[in-house]
C-alpha cells in the first residue's frame, strides 16, 4: 500500500513529465502497429495521435518554463491545460470508436476505403505508376483487443489521463 501511494504521489508531482512521457509511449506504440503490424491509420486515428503531439509540446514547453523561468506557480494550470488536451482526445477516440461501432456516421472523407492494410507490392508498383491512394476507413476497426478497437482503448487511455490530470492540477494548488 505504501508503494502505490508512494507512486501516486511521484505520479502527480511529476505530471508534466508523466504525460510528456505517457504521450510519447502512446505514439510509440501507435506507429509499431503501423511499421510492423502493416495497420496504415485513418484520418481519425492521425488526429488522434495529435492530441499526443500536442500534449508532449505542451507539457515540455511548461516543463522547461518552470525550470528556467521560475513559473512553478503556473504548475496547476499547466496540469489543467494537459487534462482538457486529453480530454478533447478522448472526445476525438469515442467519435472513431463509434462510427466503428455505426453508432453514428464518421467523417465522409473517410467513411469508405481501404481496409488499413498494408501495402503490396503491385499496390506500390501502381501508385509509382500514378494511380491515387485511398486512405483506410474510419468505420472499420482494423484491430480489436477484449472487443476495444484501438480507438476504443485510446478513449478509455486518454480519459484516464485527463483525470489524472485534474487530479495532479488539484494536488499542486495544495
Amino acid at each position: 500500500m505504501i508503494l502505490l501511494q508512494r507512486s501516486i504521489s511521484l505520479n502527480i508531482r511529476y505530471w508534466p513529465w508523466v504525460a510528456l512521457l505517457a504521450s510519447a509511449l502512446l505514439l510509440a506504440i501507435a506507429h509499431a502497429f503501423e511499421t510492423f503490424g502493416n495497420l496504415m491509420p485513418c484520418t481519425l486515428c492521425l488526429k488522434q495521435r495529435e492530441v499526443y503531439w500536442t500534449v508532449m509540446a505542451v507539457a515540455a514547453t511548461g516543463i522547461l518554463l518552470e525550470r528556467f523561468a521560475g513559473l512553478s506557480r503556473f504548475r496547476p494550470w499547466l496540469n489543467l491545460l494537459l487534462g482538457a488536451i486529453f480530454l478533447f482526445g478522448a472526445g476525438v477516440a469515442v467519435y472513431h470508436a463509434g462510427a466503428e461501432w455505426k453508432w453514428w456516421p464518421g467523417p465522409t472523407t473517410c467513411a469508405t476505403g481501404g481496409g488499413g492494410q498494408g501495402s503490396t507490392t503491385a499496390e506500390l508498383q501502381a501508385l509509382l505508376q500514378g494511380a491515387k491512394v485511398s486512405a483506410p476507413a474510419c468505420d472499420k476497426a482494423a484491430w480489436v483487443f477484449l472487443g476495444l478497437s484501438m480507438a476504443g482503448w485510446n478513449a478509455i487511455i486518454s480519459l484516464k489521463l485527463a483525470v489524472w490530470s485534474v487530479i495532479a492540477a488539484r494536488e499542486s494548488r495544495a
